[in-house]
């Protein structure tokens, strides 16, 4: 017979009973009035949609207006500035609607990416226990996020990229890397398999996890990954901007319109990225890095290891809204001319082809569907998170 450690050096010589085994609760039914309720509360809702839809048909038929997205075969037209693709201006309205989702994207993402890593910054000096470091970045956050949004955008526009040197006077970086009033030019990869490759990485970085059993394989299986890809990319030609004539030519450019574009959003989120990043950490119980110091890890692999793992898990929800909130902010290019979907499409075109209700309802579908996807694929995070916490 099994005697329990701690009775049995007391004294006592108790068996150790085995605990009672409960069957499991059964789901609870819901009742029939809740039933009821929610039938009658989707029937309220598509009766009134369809109210909305009725009336906006009568008013549309009334003016002689129709809804027909025809127009999106017609050619455009008109030059866009700056595009990552081929584009004609005998394209068509549909085209033009891809060149500017596709600009209007490229601003998202590197605003996303400017407000995060800016974010975590501002966050660890908060955090910091140097008083200067942390009173800098706390007099940083307050400036930036209690001034209006457009202002900041307009600011880097016009107060510091306009007023940058012209090219024979650019700012350079070895010889490289080249700033001036028209933008930033960077060398360019001169093979296109290049960017198979960056997306290549990016796919097994997303299906490593799956394959792995464990997130320790991942840095080991992980390695080797992106070795190969800076060694492919070493192996790729790289084509350098050069001063031809009056401007630069060769490599890649970003107008300056899309630098003060990234620039005022993504600094104005990492702001408020910051602050959520700083409860998050704070969040994190104190034993955690005491655990930590007793075996010994310095207090950056600490914060490393221990504290933002366990930060991430309440920071994604408030890091979501944050990054759909620049995603929408994005229209805020059109107030320094950036061909993005608002300038671009919501204005040239409609004023081109007089289609408001087409053409406004594809750039809310276009928003709408990037948002939903960022969004699924966050939650999705989400979730995994909080069922490893488990």
């Amino acid at each position: 017979m099994a005697f329990d450690l701690a009775e049995g050096l007391a004294g006592t010589g108790a068996p150790r009973m085995p605990a009672p085994v409960r069957p499991p609760p059964r789901a609870r039914r819901p009742s029939w009035k809740a039933v009821a309720w929610q039938v009658l509360a989707m029937l309220s809702v598509a009766g009134l949609i369809a109210w909305g839809a009725h009336n906006a048909g009568d008013a549309l038929a009334r003016r002689n207006i129709g809804v027909d997205f025809a127009f999106l075969l017609n050619p455009a037209g008109f030059d866009i500035p700056f595009k990552l693709t081929d584009w004609q201006s005998s394209d068509t309205y549909g085209r033009a609607l891809w060149m500017a989702g596709l600009n209007t994207v490229l601003a998202a993402a590197l605003a996303i990416v400017l407000a995060t890593v800016l974010g975590l910054g501002l966050a660890l000096l908060r955090v910091s226990a140097n008083p200067l470091a942390a009173g800098v970045a706390r007099a940083v956050v307050e400036l930036v996020r209690n001034t209006p949004q457009l202002l900041q955008v307009v600011f880097w526009y016009f107060a510091v990229l306009q007023v940058l040197p012209g090219p024979r006077a650019s700012l350079s970086l070895s010889d490289a890397v080249f700033l001036n009033v028209r933008g930033l030019f960077f060398p360019a990869p001169l093979s296109p398999a290049f960017g198979w490759m960056l997306v290549g990485g990016a796919a097994l970085a997303l299906v490593l996890p799956r394959l792995l059993p464990r997130r320790s394989l991942l840095l080991t299986a992980g390695a080797p990954v992106l070795v190969a890809l800076v060694l492919a990319a070493a192996q790729t030609g790289w084509e350098l901007p050069a001063m031809r004539g009056f401007n630069f030519a060769g490599g890649w450019r970003l107008p300056p319109e899309l630098l003060a574009l990234v620039l005022g959003v993504g600094i104005y989120t990492a702001a408020f990225v910051s602050e959520n990043m700083r409860a998050s950490i704070g969040a994190v119980g104190h034993g955690q890095r005491e655990a930590a110091r007793s075996l010994g890890l310095p207090p950056g692999r600490t914060m490393r290891l221990v504290v933002l793992p366990q930060a991430l898990r309440t920071l994604l929800p408030p890091l979501t809204s944050h990054y759909l909130n620049i995603i929408k902010s994005t229209t805020l290019g059109a107030a320094v001319a950036y061909p993005e979907i608002l300038q671009i499409f919501a204005r040239t075109v409609l004023n081109q082809s007089g289609r408001a209700i087409e053409t406004m309802t594809l750039v809310l579908g276009v928003f709408l569907a990037v948002n939903l996807g960022v969004s699924a694929l966050m939650n999705r995070w989400d979730r995994r998170l909080a069922l490893q916490s488990r």
